[in-house]
């Protein structure tokens, strides 16, 4: 049997020593979010806040109980736009960026050419 690792730890390595992989996940996250994929969006977003703030630090800032916050955060969670834009607040902050959106045109639309 091969030995392999816990993913959520390998994350939070590389989160901890790459600060353009943490940027790189919470613009995936919002990526994500932003075209309709709240699911994975929830689920980077539940690595990035036990790699980064961790849920009992994210729970005071918000105020949520730690366990309201692992639930909305988990692949069945439906948090309200409230508590998903405080949470994409707090992990920008604690990574030192800002996120910012920009509406663009599809890929190979040539209807406004």
């Amino acid at each position: 049997m091969a030995l392999t690792r816990n993913f959520r730890e390998t994350v939070i390595e590389r989160v901890n020593r790459d600060p353009a992989f943490a940027r790189a996940l919470l613009d995936e996250a919002s990526t994500l979010f932003l075209n309709g994929e709240p699911e994975a969006a929830r689920l980077i977003l539940r690595d990035l806040v036990n790699a980064t703030i961790g849920f009992e630090a994210l729970a005071q800032e918000l105020p949520v109980p730690p366990k309201s916050l692992h639930r909305m955060l988990s692949s069945r969670g439906n948090p309200s736009m409230n508590n998903i834009a405080a949470i994409f607040g707090a992990v920008s902050k604690s990574l030192h960026v800002e996120i910012r959106a920009h509406v663009v045109e599809p890929e190979g639309d040539q209807t406004h050419a």
